[in-house]
């Protein structure tokens, strides 16, 4: 199964990967081929689990004691890149190819 361009590009924005080498295409077709094998499987009458963890009867949580706080200021002074008061991840991304150098590539791939 070939991956779509649009495909790829949507994966490339929500993942922030560039799939821009052969290696990096084959790596995703080779893995949707797998994931593809979930079709196969018969759950009829299989209800969906709420957690992994379902055959115990509790789960136990910790209390959680804040010790600490307002620090936002401290925090943010330890980030690369912000907007706002948020976190810019990952810092750095490669920029994304334009959609019409991705066609090109896939057609050499």
């Amino acid at each position: 199964q070939r991956v779509s361009v649009e495909v790829l590009e949507h994966l490339e924005h929500l993942a922030l990967v560039d799939f821009r080498d052969a290696e990096g295409v084959e790596r995703l077709q080779k893995a949707i081929q797998f994931a593809d094998q979930l079709h196969e499987v018969n759950t009829d009458g299989v209800e969906p689990m709420d957690s992994v963890l379902e055959d115990r009867w509790c789960l136990y949580l910790r209390e959680d004691d804040v010790t600490e706080g307002n620090c936002t200021k401290e925090l943010l002074e330890n980030a690369r890149e912000k907007v706002e008061e948020y976190f810019v991840a990952p810092p750095g991304n490669i920029p994304l190819l334009k959609l019409e150098e991705r066609e090109t590539f896939l057609q050499g791939s």
